[in-house]
């Protein structure tokens, strides 16, 4: 079984990830933002990955130094889950509808991080008191410790709940479908011998 439980303390945050790759959807995620923790929470459904999610931080300062150590955390635990990564199909794109919103999600566990984020929120789009602003540094974060390419486009949306909403739908399922061992394939998905 692909399982790891990775922490991270530091002096703004101390976080904890077990996760199980080969999983069914099942999770527990507390990080003590609500907005964040739901969609952590689609992200493992729709990834049927297995997870439990601690995590504490400065949160009466802001979000941003949890959101982002979640995202290191969360990176850290799916490339050392994913381990010699032998047999993986490696690419993983979904296109997901969220009532009005539309979000493409497209990655390759390639060992080399990279971001597109072509996301463009409604104005006035704070959520509660959560910044909008905190996802890109989530995935940042996110693909610099997991070694993935991460493609994300919002074709259009109005609501900024559904557009983040369906990216972490989308997230969760082409990351699912990079992650799956296929048995045709022997060794690493790729020419060059490396990933």
């Amino acid at each position: 079984m692909r399982k790891v439980k990775v922490e991270r303390r530091t002096k703004e945050t101390d976080i904890a990830v077990e996760i199980n790759l080969d999983g069914s959807g099942k999770y527990s995620i507390n990080t003590s933002i609500p907005f964040l923790d739901h969609m952590l929470s689609l992200m493992c459904r729709h990834g049927l990955f297995d997870a439990k999610l601690k995590a504490k931080g400065d949160i009466e300062i802001d979000y941003h130094h949890t959101v982002e150590d979640v995202g290191i955390v969360l990176g850290k635990a799916i490339k050392q889950a994913l381990g010699d990564m032998k047999g993986i199909s490696r690419y993983g794109q979904a296109s997901v509808p969220m009532d009005e919103a539309l979000a493409s999600v497209n990655l390759d566990i390639s060992g080399r991080p990279y971001l597109v984020y072509k996301v463009e929120f409604p104005k006035k789009s704070k959520l509660k008191d959560f910044d909008p602003d905190l996802i890109e540094d989530f995935l940042q974060a996110f693909v610099s410790n997991s070694s993935i390419t991460l493609h994300i486009n919002v074709l259009y949306g109005r609501n900024t709940h559904h557009i983040i909403e369906a990216i972490f739908k989308g997230l969760g399922r082409a990351l699912r479908q990079a992650v799956t061992i296929d048995p045709r394939i022997k060794g690493l998905p790729t020419t060059k011998g490396k990933l």
